[in-house]
């Protein structure tokens, strides 16, 4: 399935062209790309037709975040094309694409077998299990690092192809000749992409190929100019279909003949399906048939709507050993945090040896939901051995082993067409739904789509994890901090969810399996940016029967929460200003200390003051050789509808830009999903249920709530950093800091309103 520009182009060109080469992609590797008509398959990653229409492969998720655009235009900038011309097509699952940068991250999670053979991005092994494991999942922002160089090479080869057919037509050297707007040009002489595709198909580009002197980036605003007014370079190629309505979702999927199934699931966790009363659901109109799985009931019908009332008619039994309740997981926190052992994850100095702290604090965070706008979804066809699936999947290659083995095929006789997503925060890297969908397309012998209600998507998906944090610190009578040390107990969640994803194991298996395991990845961004002598950074890991999933913004998102608010909160208790305290520690890291300046003087920050209403907070993430940087100023006022979020400013280095318009989309959607996570989307359990059945009860901020954003982009050469994950961290306890400033009263506990109730 091809997923284009509606209205503007039609995906795949037609008519006779040709596929330029990738010279990156090992030679025995079939070609991943099927060749429309006329169209030559070579390999990888673009398409010259004959009508002068270049196509992109994209080999990641879109989700929202604009990867169908980013990726298409740097290689249009690199080959010089028309973006009036380029078309984009998502890419088959393929060893070709590899996400290397991720699975190194990753690699604690899939377990080489030598370690340190596999956790960095130029080790041999590690490349050669991400291609013969087909590892293209889309998580942790690396597109760029993974994929932009590969890209930039494809339109290299590209030009200098295009390039040495036009040189050999007019006899110059093709070296002088230069691609802009889909046009090859030497003094006087002109052709178009399209009159020089087929001649181009016999040239072979230089090994490397010539990348242009620039690397790919756009330009900010001219002095005095806000940074909304810039001028749109590069609009989304995603947009038209998304507003006239012809983009494709997982939900939009229709084939001949199909039906549909609602599921209703067990509690959390390792519950059965005990019985069910079919009979109770035996006058609902268009209910074809019931499909019975260990764990869970389907109703399949000619529309979703009558499955789900047949459902809800049935409102089959489960059987639970061990069901989910929130006040056990409270104990489990606590009983962990005060006397659990933990592992120093990071240490500076002497760490937290022999120091005598004189403030401390505690901080809460409870369970968190996805809450994506789509939920659940995922269409199948089962026929004469092959299953097809049309999926929005971030591990395209888990879902397909996922899928084969649950029905007993070869993971060769899965054919997975990737669909976009509405949304997913790092949600649609489970892979429950596709096996489910396997096994009710087995039962029903016919196409089916597979929906999951509003009610199952909060009681079957796996939260982000709970977690109970202690800051302490030893300070001199200024507030200088000599000792910081931050302890935090949570489950491994990061481990649990790599053996989901890359053993298949369930869910309670895996939290089994790693009781008393420490996790690393809890603890990302608890560490301190600032410049204090000496650090310890714990985890005390916690075994609990609720299974938890990764997040957008990872465990930055609760981490940075704990440690921007105890900042806070030291530098009220030394009558300190918030900003000026975070300066004077950051003279390691001066690009943070400039982040936190340019915030300032957007909001025109007034240090602070109680009554003022403003509160302030900065984070660092790193991936890489590259980093991303933001600081965030809230303004919160109280009044007769209680305290309100009115302003968020944040300044972000993000290292070099590539797409201004995607990277303030990025930026400001993370800043409301912060939002989101600082002021809901939360849920307690009760009896392996959530308490918050409906998107109404997980108080997401509507367009009335939303504040006015305003965000200041840093110019930079760097290397560039995602924007999707950077906006997340600092807003929450830049909000809880601004409650403090307008009320005087701190929050502590995520979700932070629901420390009032």
């Amino acid at each position: 399935m091809q997923v284009s520009r509606r209205g503007l182009l039609a995906g795949a060109a037609v008519g006779g062209g040709v596929l330029v080469a990738w010279a990156f992609l090992p030679r025995d590797f079939a070609s991943p790309l099927e060749p429309g008509e006329g169209e030559t398959a070579v390999d990888a990653w673009l398409k010259i037709a004959s009508d002068g229409v270049v196509t992109v492969a994209v080999p990641q998720l879109e989700m929202g975040q604009g990867v169908t655009t980013l990726l298409p235009q740097i290689v249009a900038m690199e080959v010089g094309a028309d973006w009036r011309q380029v078309a984009v097509e998502p890419a088959p699952v393929s060893s070709a694409y590899a996400n290397i940068p991720l699975a190194a991250h990753w690699a604690p999670l899939w377990r080489p077998a030598v370690p340190s053979l596999a956790d960095q991005a130029d080790d041999w092994a590690l490349q050669s299990w991400a291609r013969d494991n087909r590892f293209t999942v889309t998580a942790k922002g690396t597109t760029l690092a993974a994929y932009e160089q590969s890209c930039r090479e494809a339109g290299a080869a590209a030009r200098s192809m295009l390039a040495q057919a036009a040189a050999e037509r007019w006899d110059v050297p093709w070296e002088e000749c230069r691609a802009e707007n889909g046009v090859i040009y030497h003094n006087e002489n002109a052709a178009s992409f399209a009159e020089l595709a087929v001649e181009a198909g016999e040239f072979s580009p230089p090994d490397p190929p010539p990348l242009q002197s620039e690397a790919p980036a756009e330009a900010g605003p001219l002095e005095g100019m806000a940074e909304r007014e810039v001028p749109l370079q590069w609009p989304r190629l995603d947009l038209p279909s998304k507003v006239d309505g012809g983009h494709v979702f997982a939900g939009d999927v229709r084939l001949p003949g199909m039906v549909f199934a609602s599921v209703r699931h067990g509690p959390h966790d390792e519950s059965e399906l005990a019985d069910f009363d079919a009979g109770r659901a035996a006058g609902q109109r268009g209910l074809v048939q019931l499909v019975r799985g260990k764990r869970w009931l389907a109703a399949i019908a000619e529309n979703w709507w009558a499955a789900e009332q047949a459902l809800q008619e049935i409102a089959p039994r489960f059987a639970t050993e061990r069901p989910v309740q929130s006040a056990q997981i409270v104990e489990a926190l606590d009983d962990a945090l005060r006397n659990g052992p933990a592992r120093i994850v990071e240490k500076r100095g002497d760490g937290a040896e022999d120091y005598a702290h004189d403030f401390a604090l505690r901080y809460d965070i409870a369970p968190g939901l996805h809450a994506t706008m789509e939920t659940t979804t995922a269409t199948a066809r089962l026929a004469v051995g092959t299953l097809e699936l049309w999926l929005a999947t971030q591990a395209p290659e888990a879902a397909r082993q996922a899928a084969a083995k649950a029905i007993g095929l070869s993971a060769s006789d899965v054919i997975l067409y990737p669909v976009a997503a509405g949304g997913s925060f790092d949600r649609r890297l489970d892979n429950q739904i596709a096996i489910e969908a396997a096994l009710i397309a087995r039962e029903v012998a016919r196409p089916v789509q597979v929906t999951w209600s509003r009610w199952d998507e909060h009681a079957a998906s796996y939260p982000r994890p709970p977690a109970a944090g202690l800051m302490a610190a030893e300070t001199d009578d200024s507030g200088n901090i000599r000792t910081l040390r931050a302890r935090l107990a949570s489950p491994p969640t990061m481990r649990e969810f790599g053996r989901r994803l890359f053993d298949n194991e369930v869910s309670w298996r895996a939290i089994d399996e790693l009781e008393g395991e420490e996790g690393v990845f809890a603890v990302e961004g608890l560490a301190p940016p600032y410049t204090i002598a000496n650090v310890s950074v714990e985890h005390a890991p916690v075994t609990i029967l609720l299974p938890t999933a990764p997040m957008r913004g990872g465990a930055d998102g609760y981490t940075c929460f704990m440690r921007e608010s105890f900042i806070d909160e030291l530098a009220a208790r030394h009558e300190r200003e918030p900003m000026s305290y975070r300066i004077a520690m950051l003279g390691q890291d001066a690009l943070l200390a400039d982040c936190l300046q340019r915030a300032a003087r957007l909001a025109s920050w007034d240090g602070g003051i109680a009554g003022s209403g403003q509160g302030i907070a900065c984070h660092r993430m790193d991936f890489g050789d590259a980093a991303g940087r933001i600081a965030v100023v809230a303004e919160a006022s109280a009044g007769e509808g209680g305290v309100r979020i009115r302003r968020i400013f944040a300044a972000a280095n993000i290292g070099r830009v590539v797409n201004r318009d995607i990277a303030l989309q990025q930026l400001e959607g993370g800043i409301v999903f912060g939002l989101g996570m600082a002021l809901g989307c939360s849920t307690e359990y009760a009896n392996g249920r959530p308490t918050h059945e409906r998107l109404a009860a997980l108080a997401i901020p509507t367009l009335a709530d939303c504040p006015q954003v305003e965000v200041e982009l840093v110019e930079s050469d760097a290397p560039p950093f995602d924007p999707g994950e950077i906006g997340v961290p600092a807003v929450a306890p830049a909000i809880a800091n601004a409650f403090f400033s307008a009320t005087g009263l701190r929050l502590r506990r995520l979700p932070l309103l629901s420390a009032l109730v």
